[in-house]
């Protein structure tokens, strides 16, 4: 297939409730949506880069520049067969994984639809299980005003359904508010995210909640690090977690070799897509590592691939793939409903994404568009 044309898109939503973590609170998201054009098809990407760069050095404006100016240019016109070719035609732009995972995003649903398949069982034809029908899905609570209104939100969203309650800590807002969660929903599964808040020096922080069965600590330390987290991991009992630092499947040799972490949450968007993801996937299996799939406050567009790779057979803890009514009131795209008997969503069948895109819902939260042909 040529690619023939590429729509970039840059739009901002208002969260239903603003969303706090160790870098800030978030209360209006932007991203960036894209649309890949061949032989009468279209595949959709979502870069999750944001307005900030809290947690990532990509922001929505810094991935506009990178892909109109490198990695869309470097794909028009080119002849695409199956999307394990895109890193090679992008190979020579270094880093920028957010903006990356916007095209892969894109070739995987196209060559998907291409073939008469989902995006999950293109994903999946390695495996001879192929994907699963539903996905387990957690639910990720911000800072709150108190402690006790986090204990609110907690039922909240255990009387939606939601089976799994990630917490988001920072210093000071972590040991009492991880006690009294435990306290008061003493056989949830709860994990603690702290987005890299803490230094190897906080070890006795985490030693103190050693007693809590926390399903696991999410990236306490640096958002580059593995080395220490590899001198963490032996000092506490809670299972140990990999986010921001692992970029590549590379990363996440080097975690498996230094026993850096007991489990890799595996953002598709922050290691530069599906391709490298499922290779991340494959190795963490290889190696007896529990892993999980990341959110980053996604579309529809950008949740539907989300769910695709969780669909994958290494994908046992639940994901932070929330329905969508728990981050927009009106999205772009078809919306995404929670399971509440079991906690899952469940995985799109039709072909490539399986979505449709509210084109009319964009266009009213679109801040810029521009459309690039060879």
């Amino acid at each position: 297939m040529k690619i023939e044309r590429v729509d970039l898109t840059y739009i901002s939503m208002p969260l239903v409730s603003p969303f706090g973590t160790s870098f800030g609170v978030q209360q209006q998201r932007d991203a960036l949506i894209l649309a890949l054009h061949a032989e009468g098809l279209t595949g959709w990407g979502e870069c999750v880069a944001t307005n900030d760069p809290g947690y990532s050095y990509e922001t929505a404006v810094t991935a506009w520049h990178i892909l109109s100016d490198f990695l869309i240019p470097a794909v028009l016109g080119k002849e695409l067969d199956e999307p394990e070719q895109l890193p090679g035609w992008l190979s020579k732009v270094r880093g920028h994984p957010l903006a990356k995972a916007a095209l892969d995003q894109a070739v995987w649903d196209i060559t998907a639809q291409r073939d008469g398949l989902s995006f999950a069982q293109k994903l999946a034809q390695p495996y001879p299980e192929g994907p699963r029908e539903r996905v387990k899905v957690g639910v990720s609570v911000g800072t709150q005003p108190s402690i006790a209104q986090t204990m609110d939100v907690i039922a909240g969203y255990l009387a939606d359904g939601y089976g799994r309650i990630k917490l988001k800590i920072k210093p000071g807002w972590d040991v009492k508010l991880a006690w009294q969660a435990r306290h008061t929903f003493p056989d949830v599964p709860i994990m603690l995210d702290a987005n890299s808040a803490y230094t190897l020096d906080d070890a006795v922080i985490f030693q103190s909640m050693d007693d809590l069965n926390l399903l696991m600590i999410e990236q306490p330390l640096g958002y580059e690090d593995i080395y220490d987290h590899s001198k963490l991991r032996p000092q506490i009992k809670s299972p140990l977690c990999l986010d921001e630092s692992i970029h590549t499947a590379d990363h996440a040799r080097l975690a498996i070799a230094l026993q850096a972490c007991d489990i890799i949450n595996v953002k598709p968007t922050r290691v530069s897509g599906w391709t490298e993801a499922r290779k991340i996937h494959d190795l963490g299996v290889a190696n007896g590592l529990g892993l999980w799939v990341g959110g980053m406050l996604e579309t529809g567009v950008g949740r539907a691939a989300q769910l695709a790779l969780a669909s994958l057979p290494g994908f046992t803890l639940p994901g932070d793939i929330s329905a969508t009514s728990r981050y927009y009131e009106h999205d772009i795209a078809t919306p995404f409903f929670l399971n509440t008997e079991d906690s899952t969503i469940t995985v799109p069948t039709g072909p490539g994404l399986g979505i449709e895109v509210d084109m009319d819902r964009l266009k009213a939260v679109t801040l810029r568009q521009e459309s690039f042909t060879k």
